[in-house]
């Protein structure tokens, strides 16, 4: 007898609320000091997943003309919108 195929169970994202709900994180979270100066602020990604979801996150990162990178479970915002060039 052969067993159905089943495909590996991989964590998911969990729903993201309604981004009106949380627009005050949204403003809270890009209302601080380094966001106005040009620098650099981060957030896990599991928060983000909670309080807004990554599309909402990412679509206002880049209305506000910023860049985002993601590495080992942190969102990296460098709340400048110049040319960014990644080095090395």
């Amino acid at each position: 007898m052969q067993h159905p195929y089943h495909p590996p169970a991989f964590p998911q994202r969990p729903a993201p609320p309604p981004f009106g709900e949380n627009i005050a994180w949204v403003n809270a979270v890009f209302s601080a000091k380094a966001v106005h100066s040009g620098g650099v602020i981060r957030r896990s990604v599991r928060t983000i997943d909670r309080e807004i979801g990554r599309d909402l996150f990412e679509a206002e990162v880049r209305r506000r003309g910023f860049h985002a990178i993601e590495i080992a479970g942190q969102y990296i915002i460098l709340c400048n919108p110049g040319l960014m060039r990644v080095v090395c």
